[in-house]
């Protein structure tokens, strides 16, 4: 059998690439703290009216602190970025029932690791194993090894997928009942509730994003609404959070994943707004030095739908209405392929060699890489024994 040659670029994960990240993230510590919970954090203030308070009402206001850390170290040359929050906001949220609550989630992981287009970490090559791994809201339990992913809190993470740069936790694209919570098939589902902020609870209080908002790197003042009851957020919730990102229309932080890759917002560091290129994770190859992020779309699976790279299939999963028809390769993707098809094609030479019994032929083996298939033909061998005189 022929292997296929690993074509790797080296990403940006030095241990200043890594606080540059870290650094977009609204910390209120500087430091990796034993307890991220017993920390002194930064208030927050909202009227209590109407909403579930995650911390004291005191003359009908509501307030309690966020608490958040992102710290970058060189562990004997593998950097790592250690996340710790508490997983409340630092704007005021639209909770108006149910439970909301303060977590305790502190993670490690090796910062953005080298990745190659020819090792996919999430190959969903037929419809139903597409529909098996994204329309599956606990399909984040496993981290690649890769990553280094180390679980320090007392927060259990199956259905998270990051933190976002405001504490926040993000979440796989499903609802419980494992479909895309703003545009569920038919058959009597119903879209979810959120905020303005596009986020809402879980049924143990947990706050999170399934989808971008422009909350995140801009956190507004004052209580919000409800998306249900602000007309440009109820009309089309898919494109709501992009118009929020209009002062921020280039390469923006939003949050690192579990896997340790970055996630951003709507655009390319150029302006361009991303709507193909990206894979069946959301994740993309966005230059030419080899970096793969996550990045937001206003297409399922909206932030991060598994671990990538993945691959480019022709169909969409069967849990929501807004899926891709068909996913396409970023011009980096299809270089660093190409790139690969012209150092892995070798074509060699037919050679016979014979002895008084016996005569072997080796056909020659052509190996063929394009930006789209890999195809390999195998070695074929013949031998024929002869009697002895």
């Amino acid at each position: 059998m022929i292997n296929l040659p690993d074509v790797q670029s080296t990403a940006s994960n030095s241990l200043s690439d890594c606080q540059a990240a870290a650094s977009s993230f609204l910390t209120t510590i500087n430091y990796t703290a034993s307890n991220i919970t017993g920390t002194t954090g930064i208030n927050t203030t909202c009227l209590a009216s109407g909403i579930v308070c995650p911390g004291q009402t005191i003359n009908g206001v509501c307030v309690w602190q966020r608490k958040l850390s992102a710290v970058c170290r060189n562990a004997s040359g593998v950097i790592k970025i250690r996340i710790q929050t508490n997983g409340l906001p630092p704007r005021c949220a639209n909770v108006p029932s149910g439970s909301f609550v303060e977590l305790n989630v502190d993670f490690e992981v090796n910062f953005n690791p080298d990745v190659s287009i020819n090792s996919l970490n999430s190959n969903l090559s037929t419809m139903a194993l597409l529909s098996q791994t994204l329309c599956t809201l606990t399909s984040a339990v496993t981290v690649p090894s890769a990553s280094g992913f180390v679980n320090y809190g007392k927060t259990p993470l199956d259905t998270a997928t990051g933190v976002s740069v405001d504490g926040v936790m993000i979440f796989t694209p499903d609802s419980a009942n494992n479909i895309d919570p703003f545009f569920p098939p038919g058959g009597g589902q119903t879209s979810e509730s959120v905020d303005t902020c596009l986020a809402h609870c879980q049924i143990t209080g947990i706050y999170h994003y399934h989808i971008a908002s422009g909350c995140q790197v801009n956190p507004p003042t004052g209580n919000i609404s409800s998306c249900a009851g602000t007309s440009s957020c109820i009309s089309n919730v898919a494109t709501y959070p992009i118009s929020s990102f209009s002062n921020y229309q280039t390469k923006t932080v939003l949050g690192v994943a579990k896997d340790g890759h970055v996630i951003y917002g709507p655009y390319l560091s150029s302006g361009t707004r991303v709507i193909t290129g990206f894979d069946v994770c959301n994740g993309m190859f966005y230059d030419s030095i080899g970096n793969y992020a996550y990045f937001a779309t206003s297409t399922y699976p909206y932030l991060v739908g598994c671990f990538g790279p993945g691959n480019y299939p022709s169909f969409a999963p069967n849990c929501t209405t807004n899926g891709v028809s068909s996913y396409n390769m970023s011009s980096y993707a299809i270089s660093f392929l190409s790139n690969s098809a012209t150092s892995s094609t070798n074509t060699t030479t037919t050679t016979t060699t014979t002895t008084s019994s016996t005569t072997t032929t080796t056909t020659t083996t052509t190996k063929t890489t394009t930006a789209t298939s890999i195809t390999t033909t195998t070695t074929s061998s013949t031998t024929r024994m002869h009697p002895i005189p």
